[in-house]
């Protein structure tokens, strides 16, 4: 198949598409559209980046547009749940790019935002509900929403869903759909419990998988700087002072280490903002608003915000911490060489972090390049591998926990607060 033609979509869906200037599906595409529009229900697994948002909306606009009707008030008939509002955002932002020649209602909602405009627009009614799962159970909750209508569900990165405890509300949005329904999840990743989900929610799938983790990470130039701790701001301030780096990424593993990096950043005059979860929702779209147009050079992120950003010209993605989950690697740097253009990953690492790097090197299954020709190299942690790990769940021989870390020191974000997860997604 070489372009969308050969998918059989509705003319005015395929007129959009030429209006974007796509005309060859991507392979998640290519897959997953036939077997969508003959209503089966489909698991994915893709990463961000792969087209994955146009694989399920395409077929699902073309069922729309063929019986569109009235829509009905606070009754969508397709849901599309995601669990950061940047992605609904973003998942909107693409229906409505998609179904412009069509006459279809589109709605976002998610938490953040005062909720009555999200109600009046619910009230005039919505064929597509895009949300995140806590705004959607405080809507059902107070009567704005009815889902025993929906005769689609979507449920896109569900294995991010499963990070920040989320898989309890979808199974509780599920309950109260029609037994009669087409359901699609895409996730990065399948974890049991993600697994666990699709084998309760879909039925007789077709499977389609693409772009596996080491395919995403073959196209970004990677390099590892290992230094100091303290030695990071100022590093990265040297890096900085680089204009080839034009539009750059960079993420911590906490908000304040993100406001904290942004400020320094800004002090050496650098046009940057930061984006996480205690950030209101106009000042996280304002901060990537003015990314997305080239008047902030940086944009510092935590990994949950910086889900559903797709923003094109990022020449540079910035680990200014490493992630202690391996995937998270992956959905970072494949925030850079989109669209067939090239990027570069640059990813500190302290001596703390020596176990986070083994743990990504193995999931990527290749070693990142060292790169040691800056002024703050350290040829000690760049020698000492870390602890070794004896089996799942076990300790070195030094006594540390798995990841690296002496347990009495392990640092609050392992203590990971779902709930608080929840509240600053959505």
């Amino acid at each position: 198949m070489t372009d969308f033609s050969g998918l059989n979509l509705a003319q005015p869906i395929l007129r959009a598409m030429k209006d974007e200037g796509y005309t060859t599906p991507t392979p998640i595409q290519a897959k997953s559209i036939p077997a969508l529009l003959q209503g089966r229900d489909l698991l994915g697994v893709a990463q961000t980046g792969t087209g994955k948002t146009a694989a399920f909306a395409l077929p699902l606009l073309h069922r729309l547009a063929e019986n569109a009707g009235r829509p009905d008030r606070g009754q969508p008939r397709a849901l599309i749940l995601a669990p950061t509002r940047e992605l609904a955002g973003q998942i909107g932002a693409s229906l409505r790019a998609y179904g412009r020649h069509l006459r279809l209602n589109t709605s976002v909602v998610f938490g953040g935002t005062p909720v009555r405009p999200q109600i009046r627009a619910l009230s005039r009614g919505v064929h597509v509900l895009v949300a995140t799962p806590g705004r959607l159970i405080d809507l059902m909750k107070q009567g704005h929403v009815r889902l025993d209508r929906v005769e689609v569900f979507i449920l896109d990165e569900a294995d991010r869903m499963l990070d920040m405890g989320f898989i309890p509300d979808v199974r509780r949005i599920a309950a109260a759909l029609p037994k009669r329904r087409q359901t699609v999840m895409f996730s990065a990743t399948m974890p049991a419990l993600v697994k666990s989900l699709a084998d309760g929610l879909l039925e007789d799938p077709a499977h389609v998988e693409v772009a596996p983790g080491a395919t995403t990470v073959e196209k970004v130039e990677q390099r590892v700087l290992f230094l100091a701790k303290d030695k990071k701001r100022a590093l990265l301030g040297e890096l900085l002072n680089d204009q080839d780096i034009k539009r750059v990424l960079i993420f911590t593993r906490t908000k304040h280490g993100a406001d904290r990096v942004a400020k320094h950043l800004g002090n050496r005059g650098i046009r940057c903002d930061a984006i996480h979860g205690n950030k209101a929702q106009n000042a996280r779209e304002r901060a990537l608003a003015g990314f997305r147009s080239g008047n902030l050079r940086a944009l510092v992120a935590t990994d949950i915000a910086a889900r559903g950003i797709d923003v094109e010209g990022v020449t540079h993605v910035i680990n200014f911490e490493l992630p202690n989950i391996p995937e998270s690697y992956v959905h970072r740097i494949g925030r850079t060489a989109r669209a067939g253009a090239g990027g570069i990953a640059i990813s500190f690492c302290d001596h703390d972090e020596r176990a986070y790097l083994r743990d990504i090197e193995r999931a990527i299954r290749q070693s990142v390049p060292v790169f040691a020709d800056h002024p703050y190299h350290s040829d000690e942690i760049a020698n000492d591998p870390g602890p070794t790990v004896k089996g799942r769940g076990g300790r070195s021989r030094n006594g540390h926990a798995r990841h690296g870390t002496p347990k009495k020191k392990r640092p609050n974000h392992y203590r990971g607060n779902a709930k608080r997860a929840r509240r600053s997604a959505a």
